[in-house]
């Protein structure tokens, strides 16, 4: 059966969500996307020939896949500019709403929205499940980023990272309250939006489905060490294929991406410290959304290439080394998500 079909989380109770997660977005329901797109008859609307049977197991047409360890990535020879407006199709199509569109960085992100694939299709929900649907619910919730990168040979490498979060119950005991909290990123539903928006870039869907579950993944290992008297993560990668698993990382992991300098090996990026002491406020914050805002700290996340390793190292804002217990968290998060 289908793995997802998305439904958008404004019909669950408000609930309390972690600071560093944005507020569910509300009234919008979600298609599967693939019913209504033809690859063939996309591909001839824009005039591209079907990819032969002869073609490279990782690669159809102009579109191939790569992968490093659990990370996917696409590899388009086309333009970032000429694939800005379809893959914005491709989300509003699938029924999300974008509410991060930044063309000049190359980034739009979906709202939180809930995969109803997931519901166990019961006697009783089959039966009501159409017309009371908006009484179940998973206690899931997710959101997908997606990162076009343009590379020196003029082509695009698209990359998908999910996020996601779990309603839980602050009192085991009594379970009357419960709050969201941030749950593992799911390298499966990122292949699985890959091999859809492959679809819509005129794959066909056999080829699409092929290519993503056989795409043979590059080892490399990812560790902290000590340089200078600072902590990095060293990757035994070179800067081209380092440099955009530190992007998936980022995406994955919650830090929004504000600008990035591929020729200085730079990322600008903004982080908010998650407080499990805000998640516990009383009554009347929850209920008027009272008490301080969590303050976004921005730091520079620096990649640099020796030799056939690459090393990631968190400078401050103003680029300076930065030891403190926030940027240790950070190279920790990165290192766990490199593994």
């Amino acid at each position: 059966g289908e793995k997802v079909d998305y439904k958008s989380a404004g019909t669950a109770p408000k609930l309390e969500v972690p600071p560093d997660l944005s507020q569910i977005t509300r009234d919008s329901r979600y298609a599967v996307p693939g019913g209504t797109v033809t690859a063939l008859g996309y591909q001839g609307s824009q005039g591209v020939a079907p990819a032969s049977a002869s073609t490279a197991p990782n690669s159809i047409g102009d579109v191939r896949v790569e992968r490093s360890g659990a990370q996917r990535w696409l590899v388009v020879n086309r333009s970032a500019d000429q694939l800005w407006t379809p893959v914005t199709e491709f989300w509003k199509e699938s029924g999300f709403l974008l509410t991060v569109e930044q063309a000049n960085i190359g980034i739009m992100e979906t709202d939180w929205a809930e995969n109803r694939a997931k519901l166990p299709m019961d006697f009783i929900r089959s039966a009501i499940g159409r017309v009371l649907d908006s009484l179940y619910s998973t206690g899931e919730r997710d959101k997908f980023r997606t990162r076009l990168e343009r590379t020196a040979a003029g082509s695009t490498e698209i990359f998908i990272s999910h996020r996601g979060m779990i309603e839980v119950y602050t009192d085991k005991t009594q379970k009357d309250q419960t709050v969201w909290q941030p749950r593992a990123a799911d390298p499966e539903l990122e292949a699985e939006f890959l091999r859809r928006l492959m679809l819509k870039l005129g794959v066909p869907a056999e080829q699409a489905k092929t290519v993503v579950a056989s795409s043979t993944p590059a080892r490399s290992s990812a560790r902290i060490e000590s340089a200078n008297g600072q902590d990095v993560v060293i990757i035994d990668d070179g800067f081209d294929r380092a440099w955009r698993r530190i992007g998936l990382s980022l995406d994955r992991t919650g830090f929004t991406v504000e600008d990035r300098d591929r020729s200085q090996g730079t990322y600008f990026v903004r982080y908010v410290e998650p407080s499990a002491e805000r998640a516990e406020q009383g009554f009347f914050t929850k209920l008027f959304g009272l008490g301080p805002a969590p303050v976004p700290l921005k730091y520079r996340i620096s990649v640099k290439t020796q030799g056939a390793t690459t090393s990631v190292a968190v400078l401050s804002a103003t680029g300076t080394p930065d030891s403190s217990v926030g940027a240790q968290r950070i190279l920790k998060l990165i290192a766990e998500d490199l593994k």
